[in-house]
C-alpha cells in the first residue's frame, strides 16, 4: 500500500459507532481536538452542529477553513444525519469510508463491501503506523480482531461481543443479575468471588482479558502456518488501555486509530483525484 503526499490542511474526521460518535479536527496529521457524543437519533442536526461549532471555536478554526470531511459509520440512520449536517453547514460532500474506495489494499473478504468502515480505517491506520503483519483489536461495542498482512492487505478477522455489550446482555437477559453501573474496569483480588456483583465483574473483565489472550494466540498460530512472521498487536477502543495494562500480548495502544484512518484514506483519495 502506497501512502501519497498529503494535500489537506484542516480536516474533520467523524467516527460514528454504535455507542458513541467521535468527532476530531486535524491540521494535516496533527490532531487538534476531539469530542465524544452519544450515538443517538434523539439529537437534532442543529444540536449536533452546535457541539461541532464549539469544537471549532476551541481550536480557533472557522468552518470556512475546513478543507474536507470524512465519515466512518456503522450506523446507517446516523450516516444520513451527519451527511446532512456536513452539506447544510459546511456546504461539502463528505467522503464516506467504504471498500469501494481506492484504498491501496486488497480486502480478502467474501464480500468486501460488507466489511465495516471502522475496521477498514483501523487496518489503514495501523499499517501506516507499524507496517505488517498486524492484529488490531478494537474494544468497542463489539470486540473485533482484524488481521493485516505484511503488504497491508486485509486478511480477515473475528467479531465477538464487547465488554459493555456483555455486561448489558447479562443484566437484561436475567431476572436477578444487577446492571454494572458505567461498566468501570475492575480487577478482583481473587478469581473465586463471594458475591454476585463481584462474580459478574470477574467474569466480564477477566473473561475479556483471557478471551483476547486466547484469540491472539490462535491467530498468531494460524499466521505461522502460512509462514507469516509474528504479528504486532495493536489495541484501540474504549477498553484498550485497561486490557493492555493486564496482558503482555498488546504492544501498542492507539485510541484514535479509526479517526486517523479516516484522515489517511481521505488523503489518498484526494491525491488520486489530483493525479
Amino acid at each position: 500500500m502506497i501512502l501519497l503526499e498529503r494535500l489537506i490542511d484542516m480536516f474533520i474526521a467523524i467516527d460514528i459507532g454504535n455507542t458513541h460518535t467521535v468527532i476530531a479536527i486535524y491540521k494535516n496529521s496533527s490532531l487538534l481536538a476531539s469530542l465524544r457524543l452519544t450515538s443517538t437519533l434523539k439529537q437534532t442536526e442543529d444540536t449536533i452542529f452546535t457541539h461541532i461549532q464549539s469544537l471549532l471555536r476551541k481550536t480557533g478554526i472557522n468552518k470556512k477553513n475546513i478543507d474536507g470531511i470524512g465519515i466512518s459509520s456503522v450506523v446507517p440512520n446516523l450516516t444520513q444525519v451527519y451527511t446532512a449536517i456536513v452539506k447544510k453547514y459546511f456546504h461539502k460532500k463528505p467522503m464516506m469510508v467504504s471498500a469501494s474506495l481506492n484504498l491501496g489494499i486488497k480486502i480478502h473478504y467474501d464480500d468486501p463491501k460488507s466489511l465495516g468502515a471502522d475496521r477498514i480505517c483501523n487496518a489503514i491506520a495501523g499499517f501506516s503506523h507499524y507496517g505488517g503483519p498486524l492484529i488490531i483489536i478494537d474494544f468497542g461495542t463489539a470486540t473485533t480482531y482484524d488481521v493485516i498482512a505484511s503488504n497491508g492487505d486485509y486478511l480477515g478477522g473475528v467479531i465477538a461481543p464487547g465488554i459493555e455489550t456483555s455486561a448489558f446482555s447479562l443484566h437484561s437477559r436475567t431476572a436477578k443479575l444487577p446492571q454494572l453501573a458505567g461498566t468501570i474496569p475492575y480487577l478482583p483480588d481473587a478469581v473465586i468471588s463471594s458475591n454476585t456483583l463481584s462474580s459478574m465483574q470477574t467474569g466480564i473483565f477477566l473473561g475479556a482479558i483471557d478471551a483476547a489472550l486466547g484469540m491472539v494466540n490462535r491467530i498468531q498460530k494460524e499466521l505461522h502456518k502460512h509462514r507469516s512472521k509474528k504479528a504486532t498487536v495493536i489495541a484501540t477502543g474504549g477498553f484498550s488501555t485497561f486490557v493492555a495494562e493486564q496482558t503482555k500480548i498488546i504492544q501498542h495502544v492507539e485510541p484514535m486509530l479509526v479517526l486517523d484512518g479516516i484522515r489517511l484514506i481521505y488523503d489518498r483519495v484526494k491525491n488520486i483525484k489530483k493525479m
